[in-house]
């Protein structure tokens, strides 16, 4: 199921897209002069780096689009073969009804072999005449320098508060949802401007009800109220260790919450304390070590339990 809403309400014109208006608005001057560069879009997931490369596909093609634009994942085939093969047949032959240029989108671009993308340096050199390349990854820093040399590079970043509550807005209405301020504040902070994770969480809670509420969002996102860790974190700063300790392995155990998802909540709402600054910033750094040792396979009880016990030292 989840996903359907992703599609529904991905937007198919610029004057749709919401964020991000330094980097539409030099593409859209690069789409409506016909002038598509090779591109290479970096950053954080669900920030609208394939919907931006749909959308150029779409106004520049319009019905022909689909014939002239080919998406493939680099996750899933990232060896060189695919370069050679299918990316190559598509990149030499004339686009279809129109003069433009034939566009390939290469998702996650930063997960190709380095063999491969020096194979694709060399078929965007080839066919630049007959095909332009978008290229979107996580971390532009992963992707070889002759291929960025090649592209003009946009830089996207996550979704700010009021991008996010214009979508949720907008969703709510076309759903009838029952959205709340303080509610879309949580799904914001939960998601980290990840707009595609915004739009799974409004989905999943509105299977349960129209009413989306900070409970639904913190079970279907298998979080803790902020407020229940800020409490938890108080009692340990009062030394009271046992009600701490309580409460938060209830806390735990009620919502299935590992160690390392409690210690990311944690290292949040250290910074919400009422202590001094060098008080905040032993903490963060023990949130680390305690991170560092979960990753290892420590037992999240006893560690979560170790952390509670530092901060009543």
């Amino acid at each position: 199921m989840n996903g359907i809403w992703i599609e529904k309400f991905r937007p198919s014109k610029f004057d749709e897209l919401v964020g991000q208006d330094i980097i539409v608005n030099r593409i859209r001057a690069m789409t409506e002069q016909e002038n598509i560069p090779h591109m290479l879009f970096a950053g954080p997931p669900g920030t609208g780096k394939t919907t931006i490369a749909l959308i150029i596909a779409k106004t520049l093609f319009k019905e022909n689009w689909k014939q002239n634009f080919l998406e493939t994942n680099a996750s899933s085939d990232r060896g060189i073969d695919v370069i050679r093969e299918n990316i190559k047949d598509f990149a030499r032959t004339k686009p279809m009804g129109t003069e433009i240029p034939k566009i390939v989108l290469l998702d996650e671009a930063d997960a190709l072999t380095r063999d491969a993308q020096n194979a694709l340096r060399r078929t965007m050199e080839q066919y630049a005449e007959n095909c332009r390349f978008i290229l979107s990854c996580n971390y532009s820093s992963k992707v070889i320098e002759p291929i960025q040399s090649r592209c003009v590079i946009f830089r996207f970043k996550p979704l700010v508060f009021d991008d996010v509550k214009t979508i949720v807005k907008r969703i709510a209405k076309e759903e009838k949802l029952d959205v709340s301020d303080n509610v879309i504040k949580l799904i914001y902070e939960v998601s980290e401007g990840d707009l595609r994770r915004v739009e799974n969480i409004l989905q999943s809670c509105a299977t349960i009800s129209n009413e989306v509420t900070e409970r639904s969002v913190n079970e279907i996102t298998s979080t803790a109220n902020p407020r229940d860790v800020g409490e938890i974190l108080e009692l340990a700063l009062n030394k009271e260790f046992l009600k701490s300790r309580n409460k938060l392995l209830d806390l735990m155990l009620k919502n299935g919450l590992s160690g390392l998802d409690v210690i990311k909540q944690i290292q949040k709402e250290v910074l919400n304390l009422n202590i001094n600054d060098s008080k905040k910033l032993e903490l963060i750094d023990k949130c680390g070590e305690i991170e560092f040792r979960l990753v290892e396979g420590s037992d999240d009880f006893v560690q979560m339990e170790s952390f509670l016990a530092f901060m009543g030292k």
